[in-house]
């Protein structure tokens, strides 16, 4: 996977973020994950399709699921994840993703994106077989993260 690929996620979740929950991301250092791997409690899955094929995974501890939530909310602290708060999560990861296929596509690489899928639970493991797993730390407030997994087929 080329920096061409990757670029469009990182431009794209910095800017929603900011937009959106007001938080100035910062990039973390960027590896390759193999699989199987853990991952946080809280997930968001994105398929992708087209000229890339794979999936991407937002994935975060509920401390930062419920800021990310609370920000998007105007404020109103969400102190669970009940369905607005996981609505609201969702709806982040469709967003930087929309902004992702948008820039791919004005650079001559049209994806499409499936709708987000919401999961929550303990001592989760992804394993993706025959793709290339490309881990994008995005560093938030207060020592928080959130990570984006890209994995596009081989």
């Amino acid at each position: 996977m080329n920096v061409e690929h990757i670029n469009p996620f990182i431009e794209a979740s910095q800017t929603v973020l900011k937009q959106i929950t007001g938080i100035d991301a910062k990039l973390g250092k960027i590896f390759v994950k193999d699989s199987p791997y853990a991952s946080d409690n809280i997930l968001i899955i994105v398929g992708l399709t087209g000229k890339m094929r794979g999936q991407a995974v937002f994935a975060m501890n509920q401390s930062v699921a419920l800021d990310i939530a609370s920000s998007m909310m105007g404020g109103i602290e969400a102190v669970e994840l009940d369905e607005i708060s996981k609505s609201a999560i969702s709806e982040l990861a469709n967003m930087i993703l929309g902004n992702t296929a948008t820039i791919l596509y004005n650079n001559g690489i049209g994806i499409e994106i499936t709708p987000p899928t919401f999961l929550m639970g303990d001592n989760m493991q992804i394993s993706n077989s025959k793709m290339t797993t490309i881990c994008i730390p995005i560093l938030l407030d207060d020592n928080k993260q959130m990570q984006i997994d890209i994995s596009i087929v081989k």
